[in-house]
C-alpha cells in the first residue's frame, strides 16, 4: 500500500511577479488568499516565501510572522514551511530569520547552483552545516532542497556528520539544473537513504509530468506559482488552488489518496 500523497503548494516564490501572472501574491492578504485556495484544494504543506507589498522578496522575520498568522487564521492545521533560500547575496542569519519563529519545517539547500544569467545561488559546505545545526537547535525539520544528484550526496554526508537528522525528507527541484526526465527522477529518488521521503517539483512545463510520475512512484508532489504559473500551455492558472486541484484529479485517476495535514505530519515524522 502506498502512503497517502502529500501535496505542497509553493504559492509565490521569490522570483515570479504579477507580470508573469496577476494572481501571484505579494501582500499579507494575497498570500493568505493563495494559501487558503491551495489548502482547500488539498495541499497539506504551504512552502512560504514572503514579499514586501511591492513584490520585493524579503526574509524579514516580522513579515514572515504576519503572513504565517494570516495563513493560520484561514488554514489552522496546515503545515507551513518557510524558505531559507532568501535572495541572492543575503547572509546565513538573514536567510534563517523565519526559523526563529519555530515552524515545523523549513528548507535546507544542499549545494550551490546556477540560477540563470550571472546569478548563482550560493550554499557553501559551511553554510549547509551552519543551517543544519541551527535547524536542529530550533527543532525545525529540514526539507532538503536538491537541484542535482551531488546535493543528495552532500545531505547524506552531513547527516553522517550530525548536521541533519534522520529520517530525511528531500525535495527534488527538476528542470533548473538537472533535467526533468523520468530517467532522472528514478535515478535521484533511488539515491536517497532508506526510510527517507521525497517530493518532486517540476519547473515550468514539467510540473504535471513530474507530478504524475511521483504519484505512481510513491513520492510526493509540489506545485504552485513559484515553479509554474500556467494550468495549460499558454493558459495562466487563476490560483494556486487550481494547480493543486489538477494534482488531486491526477491522483484520483491513478488511485492514490491525498494526505491531510495531520497524515502528512505522521508520514514526515513531524512533531506538531
Amino acid at each position: 500500500m502506498m502512503e497517502k500523497l502529500i501535496i505542497t503548494a509553493a504559492i509565490c516564490g521569490a522570483e515570479v511577479t504579477k507580470e508573469n501572472n496577476p494572481a501571484v501574491p505579494y501582500t499579507v492578504e494575497e498570500i493568505a488568499r493563495e494559501a487558503e485556495s491551495a489548502y482547500k484544494a488539498g495541499a497539506s504543506i504551504i512552502h512560504l516565501h514572503v514579499r514586501e507589498d511591492d513584490g520585493t522578496p524579503t526574509q524579514d522575520k516580522e513579515r514572515f510572522r504576519k503572513c504565517i498568522e494570516a495563513i493560520r487564521e484561514k488554514c489552522p492545521d496546515v503545515i507551513i514551511q518557510p524558505s531559507t533560500g532568501g535572495a541572492v547575496g543575503m547572509t546565513d542569519l538573514e536567510r534563517l530569520q523565519p526559523t526563529e519563529l519555530h515552524p515545523e519545517m523549513a528548507t535546507l539547500d544542499c549545494g550551490t547552483c546556477n540560477f540563470g544569467g550571472d546569478e548563482i545561488f550560493v550554499n557553501t559546505e559551511n553554510t549547509i552545516k551552519n543551517f543544519g545545526k541551527i535547524l536542529i537547535e530550533r527543532g525545525v525539520k529540514p526539507e532538503i532542497e536538491v537541484f542535482d544528484k551531488g546535493m543528495v550526496d552532500y545531505a547524506i554526508r552531513f547527516q553522517k556528520q550530525g548536521f541533519i537528522q534522520k529520517p530525511m525528507h528531500f525535495d527534488f527541484v527538476l528542470g533548473v539544473q538537472m533535467t526533468a526526465s523520468a530517467r532522472d527522477l528514478v535515478f535521484i529518488s533511488e539515491s536517497i537513504p532508506e526510510g527517507s521521503t521525497w517530493t518532486v517539483a517540476g519547473v515550468g512545463r514539467h510540473q504535471f509530468q513530474m507530478a504524475a510520475l511521483a504519484i505512481v512512484m510513491g513520492g510526493h508532489v509540489r506545485v504552485g506559482f513559484e515553479d509554474n504559473v500556467y494550468i495549460d500551455k499558454g493558459v495562466l492558472a487563476k490560483s494556486n488552488g487550481e494547480l493543486v486541484e489538477r494534482v488531486v484529479r491526477l491522483a484520483k485517476e491513478l488511485g492514490r489518496e491525498i494526505a491531510t495535514p495531520d497524515e502528512a505530519r505522521q508520514i514526515l515524522s513531524l512533531k506538531k
